[in-house]
């Protein structure tokens, strides 16, 4: 009998400590969590079955081994929140699949995504022909957002992040056909001199929108 109240105090404690170390971690749907936030449950699961499966195991060798884990993930998403060097070694960025209605198997093959995949989600989509999509963006989560072509209206270019965190994205220049010493120039004119004061900057349909980081 003993050991059954063990069990269910232990059952009890670890209920809401779970409870509280997730919400630490912040708010997202399951689709939508990174590789980190993965690895984190995986692993506070095991530690929570591990500490209730055998009574006769110590009890805080396991909640010291979960808090740790909330301390290393609210680490590194703080700086993640800060760095998109971070952000991109800890989640990976977002891939174009489908680029004004061209697949690009470049993209798919350095994704590891097949065209079997690619038609699954887009069925998901309710889209019945790579022929009605624009654009297909793979995300970090897996899921694949599609932006359908719009009859009678030519294809608008995808709105790219030029800048993000202060710091310049070569590779988004490249796609919009624009050079950094365009961007600075044409920062500078809109009145923003200074490149690492911008948190985010994009260009869509010959216009740069701005936003200054408030932190």
């Amino acid at each position: 009998m003993e050991v059954y109240l063990i069990i269910i105090a232990r059952t009890g404690l670890l209920y809401f400590l779970i409870i509280f170390i997730f919400r630490m971690m912040g708010k997202r749907e399951i689709g939508e969590l990174s590789i980190l936030d993965l690895v984190v449950f995986i692993m506070i699961a095991e530690l929570a079955v591990t500490a209730i499966e055998d009574p006769k195991a110590p009890l805080l060798n396991s909640v010291i081994s979960m808090l740790f884990l909330l301390v290393i993930q609210y680490i590194l998403a703080k700086l993640s929140l800060k760095s998109e060097k971070v952000r991109q070694l800890i989640d990976g960025k977002p891939t174009i699949i489908i680029n004004r209605g061209k697949i690009d198997e470049k993209a798919m093959k350095s994704q590891r995504y097949n065209f079997d995949d690619l038609m699954t989600q887009l069925r998901e989509k309710d889209v019945r022909s790579v022929s009605d999509v624009e654009f297909a963006i793979l995300e970090t989560s897996g899921k694949l957002n599609v932006f359908k072509k719009e009859e009678g209206k030519p294809m608008q270019p995808l709105e790219l992040a030029l800048i993000i965190d202060g710091e310049i994205q070569p590779g988004h220049l490249e796609k919009t056909g624009k050079t950094e010493l365009w961007l600075r120039q044409e920062l500078r004119r809109l009145g923003y001199p200074e490149v690492q004061h911008i948190s985010f900057c994009s260009f869509s349909n010959g216009e740069l929108y701005v936003d200054l980081s408030n932190v």
